[in-house]
């Protein structure tokens, strides 16, 4: 309990940073550090990884595989100035609603789950790409927030194995409620 403590603790000062992209050392290192840096995106993508092996079967690969994949569409229609409404609102939900449907057990259909989880990753993306420095390449860019995103889904799986464990259901649920928490922070904030 007290190294959670400690990395929620160190992952609140960069909240300042989530949507912050200078001097992040270029198009890939600003779009792999993004979703790393900002909590409010940290938490979401731990969040589908995590609810992905908590549903478990097909879960586990095709959430963190929508949500990329429909992030990268986002980003498009933020790259191109297109306008979505309520974005960070959305995004601050995201944690909030995944880390709920964690915490309370929710076994939503797989194709349910799919739509939420795409739904959440369009404004993800958008926000990426809608922030994207004019002098970074969006392709080297995109492949970085690509792969931080799929790092922390990976993080968010290797989490829901913890369900294998005795009282593994409880530390899993556990981890939903401290990112519904974190996203009603941001929230609220």
């Amino acid at each position: 309990m007290r190294q959670l403590m400690i990395l929620v603790c160190t992952l609140i000062p960069s909240v300042a940073l989530a949507h912050v992209t200078h001097g992040a050392g270029g198009g890939f290192a600003t779009g792999f550090l993004h979703p790393i840096l900002g909590y409010d995106h940290l938490i979401a993508m731990v969040a589908v990884g995590l609810w992905g092996a908590f549903l478990g079967d097909r879960a586990v690969w095709l959430l963190p595989i929508v949500f990329p994949t429909i992030m990268a569409a986002g980003a498009v229609l933020g790259i191109l100035g297109l306008q979505l409404p309520l974005v960070e609102l959305i995004i601050a939900l995201s944690g909030v609603v995944l880390g709920a449907l964690i915490l309370f057990k929710v076994k939503a259909p797989l194709a349910l789950a799919m739509v939420l989880v795409g739904v959440f990753a369009v404004f993800h993306g958008y926000a990426h790409g809608l922030e994207m420095p004019e002098q970074i390449s969006a392709i080297t860019y995109g492949a970085g927030f690509v792969i931080g995103t799929g790092l922390l889904h990976l993080v968010g799986i290797a989490l829901g194995f913890l369900t294998q464990l005795p009282k593994g259901e409880w530390m899993v649920r556990g981890c939903g409620a401290v990112i519904s928490v974190i996203g009603l922070t941001y929230l609220v904030g």
